[in-house]
């Protein structure tokens, strides 16, 4: 006879959640430094970066856990459902590197670790290539933000039209 006890415990070797969270972190950083390397934006956001990392590393974990059970996996669908994401991505291409890092969580997480490290590979190197067409070559964006009195103004505005492609009105 099946003891209640017996229906809470899932069997999991703790070596295995190890090894599945060590290479999720590795993945994981590997989607950072593809993101580090071909970001062309205004203002690195180092903490965008550790964000990548912790949803491969967070989705592997969950995926570890809901590996086998329907009832899990569906509460776990529901939970998530209601969760209301603030944070605005500016850049479409965020939102490709969010799904490419949960992606690679959801492989590693059921223990697909050859998909996830061959299919890191094939993306990382798609994106530097097309990150490398875009132009790198060419000026680099910067944001300027000038604080000044109002009695500064004409002078800020005639000084800010030099500056070397300025769009300064």
């Amino acid at each position: 006879m099946i003891s209640f006890s017996d229906l809470l415990t899932i069997p999991m070797n703790p070596v295995q959640v190890i090894l599945t969270l060590i290479v999720g972190l590795l993945v994981g950083l590997y989607v950072w430094f593809i993101y580090k390397k071909t970001f062309s934006g205004v203002m690195y956001s180092r903490t965008y970066g550790m964000t990548l990392v912790m949803m491969t590393i967070v989705t592997a974990l969950m995926l570890m856990l809901i590996n086998n059970s329907l009832t899990l996996s569906l509460g776990m669908v529901g939970a998530l459902s209601i969760v209301r994401y603030r944070t605005a991505i500016k850049d479409p291409l965020d939102t490709a590197f969010i799904f490419w890092a949960v992606g690679e969580g959801i492989a590693v997480g059921t223990k697909f670790y050859d998909v996830a490290i061959i299919a890191g590979i094939i993306i990382g190197i798609f994106v530097l290539l097309i990150s490398g067409s875009r132009g790198k070559g060419g000026a680099q964006s910067y944001l300027l933000i000038i604080h000044y009195s109002e009695a500064a103004a004409d002078a800020i505005r005639k000084m800010t039209k030099q500056l070397p492609g300025s769009r300064a009105r």
